[in-house]
């Protein structure tokens, strides 16, 4: 299973919410690109990137900056996602040399978009972000519901090509209180898709629950708010990720 610390940029910095509010926000780094060295140097096989501004819509480009700097500081791979909803977003990321995109809000607004992208691109080089409360999808930055469950989504998905997903219990997000375990292993048995788990993970045990769920489709767990209160040691995170079959 891989752990992705998760790094949140909005202004060009990297940031963390609770819950997906964007007035609960607290900044950890004023320059990303030492958050990527730092857990680069911890054992970080990837990095998680979320362009939050873009997810809402204003002034995603300010962050392109910030992405650009983390592709040239580190050598792993890294998927990045927020506001990404046309040809033009997708090819400016890939340009960049990120190797995974993330989709949410097209998700569920275009599913025809998505097609096009798998096609074009290939099913390992796009995941699909689904954001939930209570089952329901969110999009736009969290900011709007879909009026549809997330295991409808995540159907369709499968239906168009699509491998990998990511699925975060907003209510859980940023609030240390550990993820949504039942809800992340039933999307990916009812599914047959690899699913990363996000939102909540607060302790070693947590990665160790959901380490024990890899034959259900877990293949990897999304850490934030834990590693930067310093609740949560990479290396160990990774280790324990790896020790269980």
């Amino acid at each position: 299973m891989i752990v992705y610390p998760a790094i949140d940029l909005r202004q060009g910095r990297c940031v963390r919410l609770r819950q997906g509010d964007f007035g609960a926000e607290t900044v950890f780094n004023d320059d990303p690109a030492s958050a990527a060295a730092r857990w680069v140097d911890e054992g970080a096989e990837w990095l998680h990137v979320v362009n939050l501004d873009g997810a809402l819509g204003v002034n995603g480009e300010s962050n392109l900056a910030a992405i650009e700097r983390i592709r040239r500081t580190v050598n792993i791979p890294i998927q990045v996602g927020g506001g990404i909803r046309s040809l033009k977003d997708v090819q400016q990321l890939f340009n960049a040399g990120i190797n995974r995109i993330i989709l949410g809000t097209v998700a569920a607004d275009d599913p025809d978009l998505v097609q096009e992208f798998v096609e074009t691109f290939g099913p390992e080089s796009v995941v699909i972000g689904i954001d939930a409360r209570d089952g329901i999808v969110t999009t736009h930055g969290w900011t709007q519901s879909a009026g549809i469950q997330a295991i409808d989504l995540a159907l369709r998905m499968g239906q168009l090509g699509i491998k990998r997903l990511i699925y975060t219990d907003i209510s859980r997000d940023g609030m240390l209180t550990g993820p949504n375990v039942l809800a992340t292993v039933e999307l990916a048995e009812r599914t047959g898709l690899s699913v990363i788990a996000s939102g909540g993970v607060s302790s070693i045990e947590d990665v160790q629950i959901l380490a024990q769920q890899q034959a259900e489709g877990i293949d990897g767990v999304i850490i934030g708010m834990a590693l930067y209160r310093g609740r949560i040691d990479l290396r160990e995170a990774i280790a324990c990720a790896q020790e269980v079959n």
